[in-house]
């Protein structure tokens, strides 16, 4: 193996610094997404972890590493959330000064949780980038141990332990499919599990809007940006040290769209009934956006983070069931006639479609004046019962009208 930035007895040093300090979480299978998938799925749940994310191995690696002197003085980084609350929580326990800087945007709950965890936070900036300019000055002014994310050795080791457990679980594994980032992740996990077993497969994940490490490694110049579910990976700089790593070991970089993550956020919480963030749910979109590449192996998830905000997830799963046509809008037009209401809610009970909501108009000027427009959200079981309930209504002569995302549709659905 060519010379990296760590190796395999840097990562198994790790894992005994790391031992009592650091869940060993479980890596299970998962029959649901398994079917859903086509492959013999296993999920490690990072997302166990106490604050909830991958992050603590690499942050008690390095925090471990530093001398009293830098105890004292205390540490300091820059993350969007997952990497400040694993340094926050750990420099508390160990009595180590902590300072995080977040990006103003930073998920209001991953800058919270850092707070509740003893560290000072300073909001600054639009991007990581600009967080980390402002950490390093910091650093530097006030004599702070600067604690990377990703582009540091000690760091990539601590994370490359969850090789060691994947493998010594499950030697058989044929694939291992990881989020993507800045690398620390991929890159730590690529040496270990390598090192393990040559043979392995090592697929990479990153989110469409942030391409990084596919512009760096295939010299291409895809866009970089945007709102994304998932920003725990949203990195414009590669990490200059797993670079190498991922160039050499890891096989493929799969791009997924937002649609994908949110699929994959909503299965892990209607079929694995766990949490993922959307970076920690990249690696089940990537099977969901190509099955053909793991169709019939065994694969290896790294759920790497379950902080997602419950407004957003919540928000998540409706999408989810929009797309399903489980949740639908639809309007009806007719004579303003006494019961039509209750008339319509009757008929919608006896198909078996749940009202969510329901908005009662005649000021509308598409509406006659003698007329009256009824918008109602209903639930179903799924595709086929919807269509039945629109079949049904159009049958009474209610000639129902879909509304969607565009507006109201031309046709019935």
């Amino acid at each position: 193996m060519a010379a990296f930035a760590i190796t395999i007895d840097d990562i198994r040093n790790a894992a005994e610094v790391i031992k009592g300090q650091v869940l060993r979480t479980p890596l299970i299978p998962s029959p649901r997404l398994s079917q859903l998938t086509g492959a013999d799925v296993f999920v490690k749940l990072e997302n166990m972890q106490p604050t909830g994310s991958f992050k603590e191995r690499g942050a008690v690696t390095k925090l471990e590493s530093l001398t009293e002197e830098e105890r004292r003085r205390g540490v300091i980084a820059m993350s969007a959330g997952n990497h400040a609350q694993a340094v926050a929580y750990h420099a508390r326990r160990l009595g180590i000064p902590a300072t995080i800087v977040m990006p103003e945007g930073a998920p209001l709950v991953k800058a919270e949780n850092t707070r509740s965890y003893g560290a000072r936070v300073i909001l600054f900036g639009e991007t990581l980038y600009e967080s980390a300019d402002r950490a390093r000055q910091i650093g530097s002014d006030e004599g702070l141990v600067f604690v990377h994310p990703y582009d540091d050795a000690r760091v990539m080791a601590g994370q490359g332990t969850i090789a060691l457990e994947m493998l010594a679980d499950r030697p058989d594994l044929d694939q291992i499919v990881v989020p993507i980032g800045g690398g620390g992740l991929i890159s730590g996990i690529a040496v270990g599990a390598k090192a393990l077993n040559p043979d392995i497969d090592i697929v990479g994940v990153e989110a469409a809007l942030y391409p990084s490490f596919q512009n760096a490694i295939a010299q291409e110049d895809r866009p970089i940006g945007g709102a994304t579910l998932a920003e725990g990976i949203a990195v414009k700089t590669v990490g200059q040290l797993p670079l190498p790593i991922v160039r050499a070991l890891v096989s493929q970089i799969i791009l997924v769209e937002e649609a994908l993550i949110e699929r994959a956020v909503n299965a892990y919480a209607t079929l694995q009934r766990t949490m993922a963030e959307g970076a920690g749910a990249v690696g089940l979109a990537a099977m969901l956006a190509e099955p053909e590449r793991f169709k019939g192996k065994r694969v290896g998830l790294v759920l790497c983070g379950g902080n997602i905000d419950a407004r957003i997830l919540a928000s998540v799963m409706v999408r989810e069931l929009e797309r399903d046509d489980r949740i639908v809008s639809l309007r009806i037009t007719s004579n303003d006639k006494p019961g039509l209401l209750g008339t319509v809610a009757s008929r919608l009970g006896d198909l078996g479609a749940n009202i969510l909501e329901v908005s009662h108009g005649r000021l509308f000027l598409d509406v006659p004046a003698r007329g009256v427009s009824i918008d109602i959200t209903i639930e179903t079981r799924d595709r086929d019962h919807t269509l039945e309930v629109f079949a049904a209504l159009a049958a009474d002569g209610l000639a129902p009208r879909r509304i969607d995302s565009r507006g109201l549709s031309e046709t019935a659905f």
